[in-house]
């Protein structure tokens, strides 16, 4: 068949993914970003159980390694900054990613990597620019809040964005030259009131800050008010302890700092006629889950894989149009299919029943009992990213697709 004519909205990693995959197989794929350049700015972030897999099946697991952030593992401290359980990253070999895995990498030099990779294979990229109406096939993959969605369903739809109710994280760097002695460790802190802290670092000068909360204090807060969601910030995290004045002196500067609502999406379908979702736009499962990264690249995979498989490689071999047609309503149908059930493990249980667990985070007493259970599962080696991730999908293989082949 000839080449589909495929616009893809959003440079972020699903986006870059499913470009390199659709360019792969000869198709004419353009991806337009809203951002001015590539967006390679960002935090930590990792790899998990069949993202690895399909990383591998891109060819790009050397490029993947060279770019490792260097992180040795997670410790949890209390106020003074005394360690209170620690636990190692993953060992070569080891089946279940622990909370460090053997692919943390910064989303920067992730982002770097797809892109680079897809370009190589054709794809075309406009930058500061957006989509305003549709005209060729169009993918969603512009993020959380997606207006590819939003546009796909209809002003008077649900767009089925479910807020974790006052949960928020922010993020930023800061500089914080290594001391001597010091590891490439996380470090995670939590203080009463369902505030916390974890610093990490990918090189000598500067600290990676994520500030975790749960709090109604942002809900008059326009997004991406930055001034406004840092003083709001400031209020929540002053007087936790540990580093908390350091990073607010930090925070309260010219930074890169970005504010988080977290929240799911949740949707019957992810597809309506010429246009089909991907990534966090279709699914986004939240941080909690440790999956967003993973399940992007794979879902991007099987997106990509469906439509090789009904829609062929691109060619200059002509075919009618209503067959095209069918052929990609078929391969939209039979991506939803197989991804779901993938997407419905890492979402179960995420934003649903009772907060408990923020109930138990909200006293001293509650944070208390939380360093001895770390305490006793660090000295039994367990896994505890097994444990509070959702690496772990039962009963769902991921599929091998011949038409998108083993070599790059």
């Amino acid at each position: 068949m000839p080449p589909l004519k495929v616009l893809i909205s959003g440079g972020g990693i699903a986006g870059n993914a499913l470009a390199f995959w659709l360019s792969k197989i000869g198709h004419d794929i353009t991806v337009v970003e809203r951002y001015s350049t590539l967006r390679d700015t960002g935090l930590q972030l990792d790899l998990r159980g069949h993202g690895i897999e399909v990383m591998k099946r891109m060819g790009l697991q050397e490029a993947f390694e060279a770019q490792v952030a260097p992180e040795k593992g997670v410790r949890l401290v209390d106020k003074r900054g005394r360690q209170r359980a620690f636990f190692p990253s993953t060992a070569p070999g080891e089946d279940v990613q622990n909370f460090t895995s053997e692919f943390e990498i910064m989303r920067g030099d992730m982002c770097r990597i797809l892109h680079g990779a897809a370009v190589q294979l054709g794809a075309k990229f406009v930058f500061g620019n957006s989509i305003e109406k549709f005209e060729d096939k169009v993918v969603g993959a512009d993020g959380l809040n997606s207006r590819t969605r939003k546009m796909m369903l209809g002003t008077d739809t649900d767009d089925g964005l479910r807020p974790l109710d006052g949960v928020v994280s922010g993020y930023f760097t800061m500089p914080r030259p290594m001391q001597e002695g010091e590891e490439y460790l996380a470090t995670v802190y939590m203080a009463p009131g369902n505030r916390g802290l974890m610093i990490r670092r990918s090189n000598p000068d500067n600290w990676q800050v994520y500030i975790g909360g749960k709090t109604d204090a942002f809900k008059n807060v326009p997004r991406g008010d930055v001034k406004a969601e840092k003083a709001v910030m400031t209020e929540m995290l002053r007087g936790a302890g540990w580093e908390s004045e350091n990073v607010l002196r930090a925070l309260n500067t010219d930074n890169d700092f970005y504010l988080e609502r977290m929240a799911l999406v949740k949707l019957d379908r992810w597809f309506r006629g010429r246009v089909v979702l991907v990534g966090d736009a279709a699914w986004c499962p939240t941080a909690n889950t440790g999956m967003g990264t993973t399940s992007s690249i794979v879902g991007a995979y099987i997106l990509a894989g469906e439509i090789g498989r009904h829609c062929g490689r691109g060619s200059a071999k002509p075919a009618g149009e209503s067959s095209t047609g069918e052929n990609i309503a078929k391969a939209l149908a039979s991506y939803d299919t197989k991804f779901r059930p993938f997407m419905d493990q890492v979402q179960k249980g995420v934003g649903e029943g009772s907060d408990w667990g923020y109930s138990l985070l909200s006293t001293a007493f509650g944070i208390s009992l939380m360093h001895l259970f770390a305490a006793v599962a660090s000295y039994f080696k367990v896994n505890i990213g097994a444990m509070m991730l959702k690496e772990q999908v039962k009963d769902w293989n991921l599929p091998d697709y011949e038409e998108l082949g083993k070599e790059t």
